[in-house]
């Protein structure tokens, strides 16, 4: 049998079906990953309720851990605590940027909702750039547009 800390070791190594370059540990979905009885219980949080990744990544867990020779296996899903922009890691949020997808800037703070005038272009670094669309190629994405070097990028959603 597996132990929790190589289970864990193989499920953090999923990719997101999305933006592949992050692992569901770097997005920040993984919650949990722990051995009950000969099971392995792996515990996901959707980056919203309405994700269409979550079917993929349940299945990517299921076969990465059956690859690794793990028989039995379940991935539990909770919406609670809901996931929030905090939990991307820093190598996450730099993996973003070299991708070409900037990611979400500053922290959950309680109190005023502080307003992004601009958002730093991944490609280019310059701040002259604007909301093209408030929904990019996924939901939790919007598109911008750098005027310094004309490309557009995503920008990924602080929640």
């Amino acid at each position: 049998m597996v132990t929790a800390a190589a289970a864990r070791e193989i499920v953090a190594a999923v990719r997101d079906p999305e933006v592949p370059v992050l692992t569901i540990e770097d997005l920040g979905v993984l919650r949990d990953v722990r051995v009950d009885g000969e099971r392995v219980v792996v515990t996901i949080t959707p980056t919203y309720s309405g994700c269409p990744a979550v079917d993929a990544i349940r299945d990517d867990i299921l076969l990465a851990l059956t690859s690794a020779g793990v028989d039995r296996a379940v991935v539990r899903t909770t919406l609670t605590p809901a996931w929030t922009t905090d939990w991307l890691s820093d190598d996450g949020r730099r993996k973003l940027t070299a991708y070409g997808i900037a990611p979400p800037t500053g922290r959950s703070v309680a109190g005023p909702v502080r307003v992004r005038l601009s958002v730093p272009c991944p490609r280019c670094g310059s701040l002259d750039t604007r909301e093209i669309s408030r929904f990019g190629s996924t939901a939790c994405k919007a598109l911008w547009e750098c005027r310094a070097c004309l490309e557009p990028f995503d920008h990924f959603k602080a929640l």
